[in-house]
Order: C-alpha cells, then sequence, then structure tokens
C-alpha cells in the first residue's frame, strides 16, 4: 500500500532512488607498479550519501531479475594505446608499457576507463601515477561505480539489446520470407510535395576550393587547352583556383560576327550565383576596354559598351575588328564562401586573314573581401631577385613585425659614385635573395672627434634604422609562426691595439640556404643568417689632420645543399621454412 494523497509515479521514483542509494560501491583492488615489485593493496571507498527515508525497505537484490552483463571487460580496454606492440607516452593503460616507462610518465592521459553509463551498477578502472615513489608506479584500482541517476538499467530481460544485431543479408532462400514481415515497397505522394517544399527554403551552402562557379543557366566557362592548343568553351571556372591560359582558335574570317567566343557579349552576359543552388545573382561588371590596333598599339575605350565583331573589306582581304583577344576576370569573394562582386576587362582587336588561327588568352583572379594583397618573395620558396622577408620581435612570445615595404625590411649601405657617407645617410639597398652584393662608402675624419662618437656614428651606418632580428625561411612565412623564423646570429670582431681607436670598419652579412622538397621543384628555404660586424684600430687623430675611413658592407648567399640521393624501399623479407624432411634421405 502506498501512503495516502501521494500519485503513483511518485511513489515509483522514490522507490528507485532508494533502490540506487541502497548499493555501494565494492571495495576495489588497487595495483601498484613499479621498476622492481608489484604491490597489491587495498582501499574502501564509502558509499553514496543515501536520501532513502527511515524504515524503507532496501530494495531486492538479484530476485528482482538478472543484472546486464558488460560486453566489454573495461580492465582490458584502452582508448590511448594507439601504436601496436609499442607504448603509447602517458597511455597507463597500455599493456605494451613496462614498469620502466611508466617511471619516466608525467601524468595518466586517460585517467579513468567506465563501460556504459546508461547502466545503474558499472566497473570501472582508475589510473593514476604515485610520484612519490622512487622511481614513480602506476597505480591501478579496479571499482563498480553506482550511477546516481534514476533513469537507469537496473535489470534487463532483453539480452540483445545491450548489443548491434547484424542484419540479415536477403538471399534466394530467404527473400520470400523477409518480404512477408516487411511492410513492402510503396511510394506515398506527400514525398513529391514535401521536396517541392524544401526547394523554396534558403540554402546555406558555399563554394568551396575547386569547386566549378555556377550561373544562372550552367557554369561560368572559362575557355582553356586540354589535350591540344585549341581553346575548349566547354571548362568551367574553379572557385578560389587562380589562372592564366593561352589557347588557339581555329575561326573563319568571313563567319566572325557569328562566332560567340569572339563576341564580348560571351563573357560578359552570364549572371554568376552568389552560392551554390542560391537565388542571388551576382552580374559581370565589364570594368575596361582596350582597343589594338593592327599596329599593336593600344587604345582605351571610355565606355564600356559591348561591341559585337564586324567583318570590314578592305581591298582584296578582309578585316574582323572588335575580336576578344584577352578577358581578364575579378571575383571579390568572402571568408563565408560567397561570390560578391565579378568585374571583367577586355582587350579587344583588328583580325586579318594573315594572323589566323587566333590566340587568346584568358586570366580569372580571386580577391577576398576587405584584404589587402600581400606581396611575396615565392611561393613558397624564395625566388631569385625578390628581396628577404625580415623583421624583429619586440618581446618573447609577440609575432613578427615587419613594414609595409617588403623592399625596406632588410636593407644594407647604397653606393654611389660620390662614395660619401654623410650625404648617404638613410639611403638603403635592399638585400636580394641569390645576389651577392658589396657597398661601401668614405668617412673622412677632421680634427679630434671622440672616439666614441665617430664609433656610433658609424655603427648607424652600418646598421641602419631598424635592422631585423628574424628573418623567413620562405617567401610566404606568415609572421605569426615565431618559431619557423630563423634568427640573426650578431658576431663582432675586434682587434685591439694601445692607444688607438676601435671604429666598425666592415659588416659582413651570410646567408645560408638549402634545397627543400622534391627534386623536381626544389624550393630555396633560408637555414641559417649571420651578421659579423669587424671592428679595426686606428690612431687618435689630433687637431688639424685628417683621415679617411672606409667602411663596407657584404652579402653572400651559401648554398648548403645536401646531395640529393635517390631512395629505395626496403627489400621484401622472404620468410620461407623448407619442410623437415626435405633433404631425406640425404641428412
Amino acid at each position: 500500500m502506498r501512503p495516502r494523497g501521494l500519485p503513483p509515479l511518485l511513489v515509483v521514483l522514490l522507490s528507485c532512488w532508494a533502490s540506487v542509494s541502497a548499493q555501494t560501491e565494492a571495495t576495489p583492488a588497487v595495483t601498484t607498479e613499479g621498476l622492481n615489485s608489484t604491490e597489491a593493496a587495498l582501499a574502501t571507498f564509502g558509499p553514496f550519501p543515501s536520501t532513502r527515508p527511515p524504515g524503507t525497505p532496501r530494495a531486492p537484490g538479484s530476485s528482482s531479475g538478472p543484472r546486464p552483463t558488460p560486453v566489454t571487460d573495461v580492465a582490458a580496454l584502452c582508448v590511448c594505446d594507439l601504436s601496436p606492440a609499442q607504448c603509447d607516452v602517458n597511455c597507463c593503460c597500455d599493456p605494451d608499457c613496462s614498469s620502466v616507462d611508466f617511471s619516466v610518465f608525467s601524468a595518466c592521459s586517460v585517467p579513468v576507463v567506465t563501460g556504459d553509463s546508461q547502466f545503474c551498477s558499472q566497473k570501472a578502472v582508475m589510473y593514476s601515477l604515485n610520484f612519490t615513489a622512487n622511481p614513480p608506479q602506476r597505480v591501478f584500482k579496479l571499482v563498480e561505480q553506482i550511477s546516481p541517476s534514476i533513469f537507469c538499467i537496473h535489470i534487463t530481460n532483453y539480452k540483445p539489446a545491450l548489443s548491434f544485431i547484424n542484419p540479415e543479408v536477403p538471399d534466394e532462400n530467404n527473400f520470400d520470407t523477409l518480404m512477408k514481415t516487411s511492410d513492402g515497397f510503396t511510394l506515398n505522394a506527400e514525398s513529391d510535395i514535401s521536396f517541392t517544399t524544401k526547394l523554396d527554403i534558403p540554402t546555406t551552402a558555399k563554394y568551396k576550393y575547386g569547386v566549378p562557379l555556377q550561373t544562372s543557366d550552367s557554369f561560368l566557362r572559362f575557355p582553356s587547352s586540354l589535350t591540344s592548343s585549341l581553346c575548349t568553351d566547354n571548362n568551367p571556372a574553379a572557385f578560389l583556383v587562380n589562372q592564366a591560359v593561352r589557347c588557339t582558335r581555329k575561326i573563319n574570317l568571313e563567319q566572325c560576327e557569328e562566332i560567340e567566343a569572339l563576341s564580348m557579349a560571351f563573357y560578359s552576359s552570364p549572371e554568376i550565383l552568389r552560392a551554390p543552388d542560391s537565388r542571388t545573382k551576382v552580374p559581370i561588371t565589364v570594368q575596361s576596354v582596350l582597343i589594338q590596333s593592327l599596329n599593336k598599339t593600344l587604345t582605351r575605350r571610355e565606355d564600356t559598351d559591348v561591341l559585337q565583331p564586324a567583318l570590314v573589306n578592305a581591298g582584296h582581304f578582309h578585316l574582323c575588328m572588335n575580336v576578344v583577344l584577352e578577358v581578364k576576370y575579378s571575383l571579390t569573394y568572402t571568408d563565408r564562401g560567397e561570390v560578391t562582386k565579378a568585374d571583367l576587362s577586355f582587350l579587344l582587336g583588328t583580325v586579318s586573314s594573315v594572323v589566323v588561327p587566333l590566340q587568346q588568352k584568358f586570366e580569372i583572379h580571386f580577391l577576398q573581401e576587405n584584404t589587402k594583397p600581400v606581396p611575396l618573395s615565392g611561393n613558397p620558396g624564395y625566388v631569385v631577385g625578390l628581396p628577404l622577408a625580415a623583421g624583429f620581435q619586440p618581446h618573447k612570445g609577440s609575432g613578427i613585425i615587419q613594414t609595409t615595404n617588403r623592399y625596406r625590411q632588410f636593407t644594407i649601405l647604397h653606393s654611389t659614385a660620390e662614395q660619401d657617407c654623410l650625404a648617404l645617410e638613410g639611403v638603403r639597398t635592399p638585400v636580394l635573395f641569390g645576389y651577392t652584393m658589396q657597398s661601401g662608402c668614405k668617412l673622412r675624419l677632421i680634427g679630434a672627434l671622440p672616439c666614441r662618437l665617430v664609433a656610433q656614428k658609424v655603427k648607424n651606418l652600418l646598421w641602419g634604422q631598424g635592422f631585423p632580428d628574424y628573418v623567413a625561411p620562405f617567401g610566404n612565412s606568415q609572421a605569426q609562426d615565431v618559431l619557423d623564423w630563423v634568427p640573426i646570429h650578431f658576431i663582432t670582431q675586434s682587434f685591439n691595439r694601445k692607444d688607438s681607436c676601435q671604429l666598425p670598419g666592415a659588416l659582413v652579412i651570410e646567408v645560408k640556404w638549402t634545397k627543400y622538397g622534391s627534386l623536381l621543384n626544389p624550393q630555396a628555404k633560408i637555414v641559417n643568417v649571420t651578421a659579423n660586424l669587424i671592428s679595426s684600430s686606428f690612431p687618435e687623430v689630433s687637431s688639424g689632420n685628417e683621415r679617411t675611413i672606409l667602411i663596407s658592407t657584404a652579402v653572400t648567399f651559401v648554398d648548403v645543399s645536401a646531395p640529393a640521393e635517390a631512395g629505395f624501399r626496403a627489400p621484401p623479407a622472404i620468410n620461407a621454412r623448407l619442410p623437415f624432411n626435405f633433404f631425406f634421405p640425404f641428412v
């Protein structure tokens, strides 16, 4: 009987909660593994606080029904064991780890391994490290946890429900039986209605790299040469794929007015969809039109009206005017993968029978919205003749700070015909990759000047303003990847003499680089940069005397690439065994 006034559902919940609270955790077995010994100990864990009212009987035990049998042994389960036949670092449950490995672990990456959390009672394995022992040891505890939730599996009468059932594969023997148990095949007319309704829902699709750009009728056509040098108009333009191609088109000059590929409208009339399967269309805007005459002179048209090819008879030969020679697409996109703007530039020309077949050029570039393009010195390796990317780190942990002008990031003295150091102050020459450079100037010392003042002046001339601390290893290195940048090693050499003035005379910069990557397309990578400041001793200048000092700077590039060696796979090991009586009766 239930107490008067309590609903039946509340009584059931209280009974379930009392049944869960009455169970206590079993005493776990604790195993400690060290270098030379394996000890077994016991640890007692108190029960969960019981909220059962006084006088309420405990829930029945095994008499209420069979308990669920765990499908997986948690003691043998290890989710961090990723390397077969090898010990994974900080994986305390890895069976391949020995006591020597446990002594060098810093922590257990997986401290607790449990089974199905839907059971009211389940076994759990706890792993920990005892750092107080010498050497450190692993502690293994097998406990039984009680779920605090009242909605858990306490008993089960259908054991197959605890695991997945393999579906029965239809064959010629059981096909009729499966057809009787199934509902058969039906076609509901409501599915067509729901499908058409889904088309009206706005899509959240976006363009991804390499996906063809869709237009109102099909896709944006980007002519290119495929199997031969002839232009193929059915090639789609891919998202974020910058291209510049040249192809040849065979035309009949008398029918140039009827060929679509020679007209501006063929490239400017399509409307690009803002996103795949979107209803928003982005029109293509003609930004500029250049006219090329027969003598290769260019004239820019003030208007951007669409012109059609026109056939003109000039005596004994024909001319076709307003023919498309070059097409340049410039598409602007957002970080959400949507096209927001499409610009187009044309180069039109006059074609005669002399220049048939016709050669056309097509380009397409993608620019991200609200961003400015950053010039690179290579992608990824440095290109010979481009400036070195360099910068300095204001404090530890911050990124590399660079000037916006890449030609002002790593500079040396600039040489002129006058070779006057004071006149060249502030004028610098960028260090270009692969170019061995040498520059210098002359400094005249008049009268008795303090040695320290002259030395500081010479240093300012050699180092310049804001000499960098780091150099990018590749031409496209990012400023936030500080660990990849190459620090500049500064060396100072001096030769001391008695009663002399130490003045810097030369700055020698050595850049070591190597060939990185594939043998077919190696990339130039900078691996070391050294700046050596060489000082010399000069006698003190007395009043009335004059002395001229030569200051020079040198930059050398040294290729430290290791000789390429062809790599081969290891030959397979043949594990062949002969039968024991193969040499019978000789042996």
